[in-house]
């Protein structure tokens, strides 16, 4: 049955409701991106800087010795630490990251025993309906995180590793390339040794400029006791800091596909008013015309 005009209208005015919604919802996640852009920027000088100190410790072998002598007596699992959002509402997001981590999970550990530790009500929820071993869960991040508040995460993460609850952590996220293109990362996080440490060109001259600047004192061993525990937490942080600037990213494009979609419905609708409008007038005169034919015979 063909709609009427008013059905029409109403279609109408209701897709131009809702795009207003989508468009103000589009702004701010923009505003948001923009944010935590900024807020990501003062992080990366940050963990540059300690990244130095720690790949310097990593020639000593300071960090081999370490992890092996934490690990002796741990269990051999491996976990994963998978960052998602705990929202809708931001396109393909999150399906991206748990497709992406399952398959990063198959490929490291097969169909051996190991634990999700998840960050972000989606994955949690995702996870735990199928029977999977979350072991830890932490939802309401921030939309701007901040240090203080990825600490306590991290301090949770460390505890679990330290009592040989898990013997290894992978890292499983999106990361930000730009407002359109995220792409999974898989990232070894715990334990950290040389062979995590795999820096670029740049950061091994920072490395050995640190080591021909000064020498270590107290001794490396004591700077690494304070080293590392700031190594994770910045690990940990630079995950959810990248990991929810590509969530506003994608929330951000998803408002506008929206808001776009909306445009096209309601210019495809008013087209069809307007037709159905001209066809009745169109009628009207014709009955009108034929009237006064039959009025003149």
């Amino acid at each position: 049955m063909a709609e009427s005009m008013s059905d029409v209208q109403h279609r109408i005015a209701s897709t131009k409701n809702t795009r207003q919604i989508t468009s103000a919802m589009q702004m701010v996640q923009t505003s948001k991106l923009n944010q935590i852009q900024k807020a990501a920027v003062g992080y990366q000088d940050y963990v540059s800087k300690v990244k130095a100190v720690v790949m310097h410790l990593a020639k000593s072998h300071l960090l081999d010795d370490s992890s092996s002598d934490s690990q002796s007596e741990q269990s051999k699992k491996t976990a994963y630490l998978v960052i998602t959002s705990d929202r809708g509402m931001v396109g393909s997001y999150n399906s991206n990251v748990i497709r992406e981590t399952n398959e990063f999970i198959k490929a490291h550990s097969g169909d051996d025993d190991h634990l999700i530790l998840a960050v972000g009500g989606t994955g949690a929820d995702f996870y735990k309906k199928r029977g999977a071993n979350v072991a830890y869960e932490y939802r309401g991040v921030s939309d701007v995180p901040t240090f203080d508040e990825v600490r306590q995460i991290v301090k949770t993460i460390t505890s679990m590793y330290d009592s040989g609850v898990f013997s290894e952590l992978y890292v499983c996220y999106n990361h930000f390339v730009n407002r359109i293109v995220s792409r999974f990362r898989g990232e070894k996080m715990l334990p950290v040794d040389s062979e995590t440490l795999s820096g670029d060109a740049a950061e091994e001259t920072q490395a050995q400029t640190l080591t021909a600047a000064y020498d270590m004192e107290p001794s490396e061993k004591e700077v690494l006791k304070v080293v590392l525990p700031q190594y994770s937490e910045s690990l940990v942080f630079g995950a959810i800091l990248d990991a929810k600037t590509s969530e506003h990213a994608s929330s951000s494009n998803a408002m506008k596909s929206a808001s776009d979609n909306a445009d096209d419905l309601i210019a495809d609708l008013e087209l069809r008013y307007n037709r159905a409008r001209q066809a009745a007038i169109t009628t009207e005169i014709t009955e009108i015309t034929g009237g006064q034919e039959a009025l003149n015979n």
